[in-house]
């Protein structure tokens, strides 16, 4: 019978420090959502966290530099060194056979994403004036967002999914559209839309958006 194996002292050192980083994030995560971006304090978020004052300074630096960690955790859904194109959901939705699992795929995550960080997009919104950094990374995402729908909706077509013929530059720029936090946090101020909802929407209009952009251009007024 093999001798357990005792933990490394390094293993240690990186769980407590994973966990501590995770205590604070969570605490940051409710602080902020629940007393907005100015009225949330690095005291405050290590209270809530029982870690020291210090050890908040130290990790974070900065209010917006914790802001812009709760963010990014949130959009990826753990603290693991992976970015978005990355996740096993978006290269699903890049391979799956047919466009219509594509976009279904497509419209989960998204929707996802939006239900785990809906609430600190729209801490983040109210950060944006006041903090250049917190403006910058959204300005950052936004282009990600472009970019990553450009990406899917430019192998729909060149998968051969979609028509030879199709408006692709069109496509990606009024698709991707819709998959922004803004158009997400829209919906659900204006018609209080649930997760659930603003996935059926973009999977439908995305699906109608493929069907337009493949049809013939209509000849305009002679």
């Amino acid at each position: 019978m093999s001798e357990p194996v005792n933990p490394r002292p390094s293993d240690l050192r990186a769980a407590r420090v994973a966990d501590t980083e995770e205590r604070i994030l969570t605490a940051a995560r409710e602080l902020f959502v629940r007393d907005g971006y100015a009225a949330t304090t690095l005291k405050a978020v290590a209270d809530a966290a029982r870690v020291g004052h210090r050890t908040v300074y130290v990790r974070f630096g900065t209010k917006a530099d914790l802001l812009k960690r709760v963010v990014d955790v949130a959009i990826v859904g753990d603290t693991q060194p992976v970015d978005l194109p990355s996740r096993d959901w978006y290269q699903l939705a890049l391979s799956a056979p047919t466009a219509a699992e594509r976009l279904a795929r497509l419209a989960d995550g998204v929707a996802a994403l939006m239900a785990r960080a809906g609430d600190v997009f729209a801490v983040a919104v109210q950060a944006e004036p006041v903090e250049p950094d917190i403006a910058e990374a959204f300005r950052a995402g936004r282009a990600a967002t472009s970019a990553s729908m450009r990406e899917f909706f430019t192998k729909l077509h060149t998968d051969g999914l979609i028509a030879e013929t199709a408006d692709v530059g069109w496509l990606c720029d009024t698709a991707g559209a819709l998959g922004q936090n803004q158009t997400y946090l829209l919906l659900r101020e204006t018609l209080h839309w649930e997760p659930g909802q603003y996935r059926d929407w973009l999977y439908t209009t995305w699906t109608r958006l493929v069907a337009a952009a493949s049809a013939p251009a209509e000849d305009g007024p002679q």
